[in-house]
């Protein structure tokens, strides 16, 4: 838990404090004192008794400050810190100034150091090299601009202090509003976790920000961020995140074709959509988010497009589709009726056009109609410029009445911002973000029309795993054997095709199942590439004959006899990183795998469900849904080899990768038909 200092605290002092607003100790305390901030104001600057009417007691002197914001240099700092904590009652830390972590092991000592301090005393440290806090009760900031904040408005956390003050300034130009913002910095103690933590803890219904906005460039605890933005969806917030860098998941050596897929992105993505984040990709794409996200839920994919320009409308209808939203056709006596209404030329299809000379009536009677004669519309998106020539505020001010009054979103698209910068001006004090281009707003409603995927409910694990792990014995490059791999399969209940491991071309004789047969190369990794399968094997000569010509490849070490099966060639892959857990993919198999790339992955655990929308995701679904009259292939089989996957990896968190490739489906089973498993610590 966060220490409440830091959000409103009763006293503040300014270590470096200065009377000049151009260094940073000057501009903080000039921030603080414009803001609501009503508590006790303290500098600390050894030069002066005062610096901006704000008194400047020595350190012995200062009689208490809950919280002390740092815009000295880094060595100076713990002395600071030590007598603050210790003597002075102080429980909050900001740290602004930079020399720590980011300068090499010193700079690491020494963050380490005030670390410890703060936690000794059960106090909490922001930063260090950090912008520092912005709440309702005081502008603990040296970054501009400081915008006006509202319990309406956005939280927003940032591990980068200048990239916190470029979404800023975006969110101010779209009219977004913001209730708290806080940099973290190195993250030394308090990181992106921590305050999307302490948001979900302390959330109230209608006090707190709805939503909320995270710039990251790590991931340092995904199960805590998980935990916490599921817990903040179930509450009604809605969370939106640009998550930039490259996590620790790049360090991983992979020689599966699920490690050579699996980049950082995809374990990104799919935690994003098991906490129900919206991803963005640039700060523009956040604040274009999170500005969806202030207006109600569209519930549902239905939208009417109301524009007084033709071109805007039409591709606004065209991203709409892009994003699975339906711009229906508009037709019956009510629509008639307003259309006698409007200008000659006027349409009322959808998109409805009203025209360049469209008028403030004409739009509020188009909404009227709307709201009162169309219920089957998810929502509705109003596009209105002006080329200057007229005052287009009694526009705005029907626009905001009907917004504010809807039952449905009601979303502005705005695009004169020079022309009309007054009107617009005006518009943004009601609180209401709006979207100055089309296209960029369709792409920005689509991102957050994307449906939650929450954890599955614990994964029951497999009998019998302590046993079989006590078998397990592995390869020097981590690889299991095939009849081990065959064992763990069977104590999932995974399908496989029949199979026997011969050591020479007289073993064919202990073969239990009837020809046809795929023979295939042990030892080699990728056995295609070295003439290691051959199939349609349909008598004992042609066994023998294969047998010694697959155990002469370098690096055989037996033969795997195969029952010839038929299907369609699928994929089944688990990746495991340290951070993440367990990734689970699948796709279209075979040669397909790497060079196509239709994969569809999700974090583990999952439940058929999660299961069926992994495979509905995938472009080759239709495949699978069976195509020009061919039968549908065994869906369900293998959605069961999914979730039967998600509960081998729980049982046996020891699995690094895995790959079955490929697996094959037929109308009435999906089994796997070759499998790889390399283990680790």
């Amino acid at each position: 838990m966060i220490h409440k200092a830091i959000f409103s605290p009763k006293s503040i002092v300014v270590v470096g404090a200065s009377g000049d607003p151009a260094k940073v100790g000057g501009k903080i305390l000039q921030n603080i004192i414009a803001s609501p901030f009503s508590g006790k104001l303290y500098g600390i600057n050894p030069k002066a008794s005062s610096v901006q009417g704000v008194a400047c007691p020595s350190l012995e002197e200062l009689e208490e400050a809950e919280l002390a914001i740092f815009a000295v240099p880094a060595q100076h700092i713990p002395q600071y810190m030590r007598v603050l904590a210790e003597q002075k009652g102080t429980r909050g830390f900001i740290v602004l100034s930079a020399g720590f972590s980011e300068m090499g092991e010193a700079g690491k000592a020494l963050q380490d150091e005030i670390t410890s301090i703060a936690a000794s005393c059960g106090g909490s440290l922001i930063g260090p090299n950090c912008t520092g806090v912005l709440t309702r009760s005081y502008a603990g900031v040296f970054a501009g601009p400081v915008p006006p904040l509202s319990s309406s408005g956005c939280d927003m956390v940032s591990g980068s202090g200048a990239t916190a003050a470029f979404i800023i300034e975006q969110g101010i130009t779209a009219g977004l509003r913001f209730s708290e913002i806080i940099s973290v910095g190195n993250s030394a103690q308090i990181g992106v976790e921590d305050v999307l933590a302490h948001w979900d803890e302390t959330y109230q219904p209608g006090t707190s920000a709805p939503v909320k906005m995270l710039y990251m460039e790590s991931i340092t605890d995904a199960r805590r961020l998980l935990k916490h933005s599921i817990s903040l969806a179930e509450k009604g917030c809605r969370i939106c995140a640009v998550k930039a860098g490259s996590s620790q998941a790049g360090s991983r050596a992979a020689s599966s074709h699920t490690g050579a897929m699996a980049a950082d992105d995809l374990f990104v993505d799919a935690l994003f959509r098991k906490a129900g984040i919206i991803r963005c990709r640039g700060r523009q794409e956040l604040v274009n988010a999170a500005s969806v996200c202030c207006y109600p839920r569209m519930e549902g994919r239905s939208m009417a497009v109301v524009t007084h320009a033709g071109g805007p409308g039409v591709m606004l209808t065209d991203m709409l589709s892009d994003a699975g939203i339906t711009v229906p056709g508009l037709e019956g006596p009510e629509m008639e009726e307003l259309l006698s209404r409007l200008h000659h030329g006027s349409s009322v299809v959808n998109p409805i056009d009203f025209l360049a000379t469209g008028t403030a009536s004409q739009l509020d009677d188009i909404l009227r109609t709307l709201k009162d004669e169309r219920k089957d519309l998810s929502a509705v998106t109003v596009i209105f410029g002006s080329p200057g020539l007229t005052d287009i505020s009694d526009v705005l001010q029907v626009l905001e009445s009907h917004i504010t009054s809807s039952d449905i979103p009601i979303f502005p698209v705005l695009p004169s911002v020079i022309t009309a910068e007054r009107e617009i001006r005006q518009f943004k004090q009601t609180g209401l973000p709006f979207f100055s281009d089309e296209t960029q707003f369709a792409q920005a409603l689509g991102s957050t029309l994307i449906p939650m995927n929450p954890s599955a409910e614990e994964t029951v694990p497999i009998d019998g795993a302590e046993i079989l792990r006590s078998r397990l014995i592995p390869g020097a490059d981590g690889y299991l054997p095939v009849d081990q791999v065959s064992m763990m399969l069977d104590a999932a209940g995974i399908q496989r095709l029949q199979e026997k491991i011969i050591g020479c071309p007289k073993d064919i004789e202990s073969v239990p199942f009837a020809f046809p047969w795929a023979m295939k190369v042990l030892g080699p990794v990728h056995k295609s590439d070295v003439g290691g399968v051959l199939l349609n094997i349909s008598s004992e000569a042609q066994a023998a004959s294969a047998a010694e010509q697959l155990l002469t490849i370098e690096d055989a070490h037996g033969v795997l006899v195969q029952e010839m099966a038929s299907g369609t060639e699928f994929y089944c892959g688990l990746m495991r990183d340290e951070l993440f857990g367990h990734l689970l993919m699948t796709g279209l198999g075979g040669i397909f795998v790497e060079t196509l790339k239709d994969v569809s992955s999700e974090l583990l655990p999952i439940d058929r469900h999660q299961a069926s929308q992994m495979l509905a995701g995938l472009k080759s679904f239709t495949i699978l849904q069976g195509t020009r009259g061919k039968p549908p292939l065994d869906v369900r089989g293998l959605e069961d080899m999914l979730v039967k996957l998600s509960s081998l990896a729980a049982s046996f968190p020891e699995i690094a990768e895995m790959d079955i490739n490929p697996v094959l489906v037929s109308e009435d089973r999906a089994a796997a038909a070759d499998c790889r498993i390399r283990i680790s610590e």
